[in-house]
């Protein structure tokens, strides 16, 4: 893997991690015992481009490659992993199936909106009855006329709650199954659709993830994404973009963790010394390092993949499965080393410990990830 960086690499990462360090991480803590929703510096973010990064250049996106993406999803979700699935939803799930799939007009209309933070978006696939199973779709798209009636429910919707723009899967032929699933952009304002119950989370406190529900909701005939029947290949490769930035947001998280254990390890002061003098925790640390360094590797190569045109499914799962798991074992190390302050609120590593259980959850279970690479080694 020929992995050089750019100096437009290296300028993006300055810009992210200057803005991360000055705006997002002293909001952290507060965002997380609050429930907050930082709203400021979403406006932020849209102003920098980053709600637009890898979106072109002739909708007002940025058209940054994924390695950009990637190195911002990291540099925030060191500082806020909430912060930062927000960008990655609006970047790898909505602009993404949108740039993909979507009609000129449809281009014109949302996309230029999104880009710039103007508005925000959501991708509502997930429902009671339909998570890892996403192909169980219940919620229902009817065309009546030059209308599409839409009746469900969705739930765990990531900025499902103040988004503008929503991605919403429903099904269009239930006896084609999965090939009977569409794609339809909803605005908040069509009518029946509404926001339900906001979830009260163990992590990622500063974002909003809510259920949506859809009772006789009246979308446009020219709001279908794609064709009818498409709706379940557009949410796979829209989610296959989405694992590259779970990779990330899993790798800053460790990274933050890793790097509070070490400034913690040599400065805690047992047994006459620093704590970092013993082989036991010296022993973490080396695992640690190894581990996020293997796991950067993995997100960087599905990012390159990703760039490169060629199918990058595999790389991604790996990546999201790698990753999400190194976070773990990473904020695990990191709160053992930090002993019995690592369990009070007074040290960010506790909440790092809860953020990144997500991650080996969201954008497909793990255990999907290893069906996912199963497959495609075996196929």
């Amino acid at each position: 893997m020929d992995l050089k960086f750019t100096e437009e690499h290296e300028m993006m990462r300055k810009m992210v991690r200057d803005f991360a360090e000055k705006d997002v991480a002293p909001l952290a803590a507060e965002l997380d015992e609050k429930g907050e929703v930082p709203f400021e510096n979403i406006k932020t973010m849209g102003r920098l481009g980053l709600l637009g990064l890898t979106a072109p250049e002739e909708y007002g996106g940025c058209g940054a490659d994924t390695i950009s993406y990637v190195i911002a999803i990291e540099e925030l979700s060191k500082a806020c992993a909430s912060t930062a699935i927000v960008m990655a939803v609006q970047n790898s799930l909505v602009n993404y199936g949108l740039t993909k799939f979507g009609t000129e007009e449809q281009k014109q209309k949302y996309l230029t909106k999104l880009v710039t933070g103007e508005w925000i978006g959501a991708f509502a696939l997930t429902e009671p009855g339909a998570g890892s199973d996403a192909a169980a779709q219940r919620t229902t798209a009817v065309r009546d006329g030059d209308f599409y009636v839409l009746n469900g429910t969705k739930h765990f919707i990531t900025n499902g709650g103040f988004a503008d723009v929503v991605i919403v899967f429903a099904m269009t032929d239930k006896s084609r199954g999965s090939r009977g699933i569409s794609a339809f952009i909803v605005e908040k304002t069509f009518p029946g659709f509404s926001v339900g119950k906001e979830e009260n989370k163990m992590g990622i406190r500063g974002t909003n993830t809510s259920e949506l529900i859809f009772e006789d909701c009246r979308v446009p005939a020219e709001n279908l994404l794609g064709k009818e029947g498409q709706g379940f290949k557009i949410a796979m490769i829209a989610l296959d973009a989405g694992r590259i930035g779970v990779g990330a947001q899993a790798v800053g998280i460790a990274q933050a963790a890793f790097e509070a254990a070490v400034e913690y390890a040599k400065t805690r002061e047992q047994f006459g010394g620093p704590i970092s003098r013993l082989q036991a925790i010296q022993w973490m640390i080396a695992d640690m390092a190894t581990r996020i360094e293997a796991a950067r590797l993995l997100v960087y190569n599905a990012a390159l993949k990703k760039d490169s045109g060629e199918r990058f499914t595999k790389e991604a799962a790996m990546a999201k499965l790698y990753a999400s798991e190194t976070a773990d074992f990473v904020v695990d190390r990191a709160l053992q080393i930090h002993g019995g302050y690592g369990y009070m609120k007074e040290y960010p590593v506790e909440r790092y410990y809860r953020d990144a259980r997500i991650t080996r959850i969201y954008e497909g279970t793990n255990e999907i990830q290893r069906l996912v690479i199963a497959h495609q080694v075996l196929r």
